[in-house]
């Protein structure tokens, strides 16, 4: 602390009473690296075993069949 004239002028780090570090910046980094890292897992395994069959004739949505009409 450093009065002058009536004031008194602290640090930054006076005024935290502590020292700054970066861990909570490291923490969320490697958060956000793992979630981004098991959702493309998860999406890449989904592509990779989904099953597409085109010999099925696609699900009429709207209308009535021609033969029970």
């Amino acid at each position: 602390m450093q009065p002058i004239g009536d004031e008194t002028h602290i640090t930054s780090t006076e005024k935290r009473d502590g020292v700054t570090n970066h861990s909570v910046r490291y923490v969320l980094m490697f958060s956000l690296l793992l979630a981004i890292v098991v959702l493309s897992a998860i999406w890449i395994r989904g592509a990779l075993t989904r099953e597409d069959c085109p010999s099925k004739p696609p699900v009429r949505v709207q209308g009535v069949d021609a033969k029970t009409g």
